[in-house]
């Protein structure tokens, strides 16, 4: 919630390199390790799946029902098509892009402290190291339109931190980034819709009062100037997308299957929206918080009693986080003690939001309105599988706020005692918070508590001899039971033939490279459309001639919707054929 509008230096300096590449390979180094003995069949087929029968030529939202934006999608398929079906590929791709959202993260964080704090590049730094094991691919170490997603909304909130400051025309880099606001929309619709419109409120709230300011004030006609250019960008990128969606896809069948139908079966009652703000947790730290903040604000804070007591009243949730390591043994406890700091630092971040806006509403400015994004964006993302199943890619977003935070904190004193509370307060503070998200966030990372709704055996992952899944590493028996199933397709269904693969698990098409001939291909509730009637009916329609269903699944429960209507109805067509240790395969018998 910085106020000063002092330009971030552009210029980077030997330890600005140092501390880059160290954040980018410790990033990698984690995404690495954890591809290393892990891969989630699940997420990474439907992924994979997706983005070969997009390589092979057929378009979605046309060809097949997608219930996702495309581009996580089309730039998985674009590495298909220049450097083939080869897994580890996209392995690198994920470690690639998760150093890269850590440094991103860190420059931004460094541009939020460096207007209100001495120690501001040390600090941005301090914050940023968590990242290193809760970065946007650490925790799902897999190709994801969320961690894609949360990447796109960094650079684009990057670039709109390079306008702010810089009193000199530059129409180009506001166009881009007015591009860049609208890209995320299309890796993700409940992550990159609140993110767009929240940016464009904030834009047109400072055109339309008119208090736009950089280092020097500028004439009404030139605030406006400086930002046309920003709605200029998003209004041509989302007008060159509504082109190329209708000439290629149709744009109608765009909107049905992102918003409408994707809406119908994610979107979430109001109640349970405001679920993770009725967190006990928030029953403590808030008053604490309110607390130390009074405490601040009060002639006392010269007394070195009261400045200890407000920095222990303002570390204690972090320092709680950091007990509950000793406190709990389950790791789905020190998981929900770890998730609990998001709903506190959310309401904190919006009341100092609040009041800053209203401290500053005659000079405010595009930095000082940040939060109100960031805020925006990730309760839109929440959307989606509220607090546990949506925050794995959206760490730098609450590393962003907590910088705000740490930044407001640094300058919230009793005016006319600026030198009351000690220069290292607020370092010290991040230095608690950093070392709670770090070693709290390595062993939710290294626990996988996250990903408990598959299958994870304490076994020595096992990896494949096939060119097309090197890198893959899966423990139990799912891998040598998937090629079990590649070597009797091989031998016994000619590639011409038709076939659906239940639920979908694996990544059939991508290793063999046969085109889908079924619509679905994985039958989850939020990707499949069709009612067992419905399904039937696709299969004639496609020639369906070959099912083969996975009994043994690593995702604890099967998704299928209706699993046993769509069996009893496909079986009036199908006969079972063969069973494997894995898969039953059955063959169509009628003149369907």
């Amino acid at each position: 919630m910085s106020t000063v509008t002092n330009a971030p230096q552009l210029r980077w300096t030997l330890r600005d390199w140092l501390a880059a590449a160290g954040l980018f390979l410790a990033t990698t180094a984690v995404v690495l390790w954890q591809n290393a003995h892990l891969t989630v069949l699940w997420d990474m087929s439907y992924v994979l799946e997706t983005s070969t029968r997009i390589a092979q030529g057929q378009m979605p939202y046309r060809d097949f029902p997608l219930a996702h934006a495309p581009l996580a999608f089309l730039i998985q398929a674009a590495i298909i098509r220049l450097t083939g079906r080869v897994f580890f590929h996209h392995v690198l791709y994920a470690a690639a892009m998760g150093g890269l959202g850590t440094v991103i993260s860190w420059r931004i964080a460094l541009n939020i402290l460096r207007p209100r704090m001495m120690a501001a590049w040390a600090v941005a730094l301090l914050l940023s190291v968590p990242l290193a094991v809760l970065g946007i691919y650490c925790i799902l170490p897999l190709p994801s339109y969320d961690c894609d997603c949360a990447l796109s909304i960094l650079v684009a909130l990057c670039l709109l931190q390079r306008l702010t400051p810089d009193p000199r025309p530059r129409p180009l880099r506001g166009f881009a980034a007015g591009a860049a606001l609208c890209l995320p929309l299309f890796f993700k619709q409940n992550m990159g819709l609140p993110f767009l419109a929240s940016a464009i409120a904030v834009i047109l709230l400072l055109m339309g009062v008119g208090v736009f300011r950089v280092k020097h004030p500028l004439t009404p006609r030139a605030e406006t100037a400086a930002l046309l250019p920003v709605l200029a960008g998003v209004v041509a990128t989302l007008m060159a997308a509504a082109l190329l969606l209708h000439f290629t896809v149709g744009l109608g069948n765009y909107i049905h299957w992102t918003f409408q139908f994707a809406a119908q079966r994610r979107m979430p009652g109001l109640h349970d929206m405001l679920a993770v703000y009725r967190d006990p947790f928030l029953l403590w730290t808030l008053p604490s918080v309110a607390a130390a903040l009074l405490l601040m604000r009060s002639p006392l804070i010269k007394a070195r009693w009261a400045q200890l007591a407000s920095f222990f009243l303002l570390a204690s949730p972090f320092l709680f986080v950091l007990c509950s390591l000793f406190l709990y043994d389950d790791a789905d406890e020190r998981g929900d003690s770890l998730l609990a700091l998001w709903p506190m630092l959310l309401v904190l971040s919006a009341a100092m939001a609040v009041f800053m806006i209203f401290k500053l509403r005659r000079s405010l400015c595009l930095r000082a309105l940040l939060p109100l994004i960031l805020l925006a964006t990730i309760n839109g993302t929440m959307l989606s599988q509220q607090l546990w199943g949506s925050t794995y890619a959206i760490w730098p977003l609450l590393i962003l706020l907590l910088a705000e935070m740490i930044a407001f904190i640094s300058v919230f004193n009793l005016p006319g005692i600026l030198n009351a509370v000690p220069r290292v307060f607020a370092p010290f503070l991040a230095a608690v918070a950093a070392v709670t998200l770090l070693v709290c966030g390595g062993f939710y990372t290294a626990s996988e508590e996250r990903l408990s709704y598959v299958q994870l055996p304490e076994l020595p992952a096992r990896h494949s001899a096939l060119p097309q899944l090197a890198g893959m590493a899966v423990s139990g028996p799912f891998l040598p039971d998937f090629e079990e199933l590649l070597q009797f397709a091989s031998a016994n269904i000619p590639a011409s033939d038709g076939l659906i693969l239940m639920p979908g698990e694996d990544p059939f098409f991508f290793v063999t490279g046969r085109v889908p001939a079924f619509p679905v291909l994985l039958f989850d509730p939020a990707t499949d459309p069709y009612t067992p009637a419905q399904v039937v009916e696709q299969a004639r329609l496609h020639r369906i001639r070959w099912l083969i269903v996975k009994r043994e699944l690593q995702i604890n429960e099967d998704p299928t919707p209706q699993r046993e209507a769509t069996m009893k109805a496909l079986l009036v067509d199908f006969t079972l054929s063969h069973q494997l240790r894995a898969y039953d395969v059955y063959r169509r018998t009628g003149g369907n």
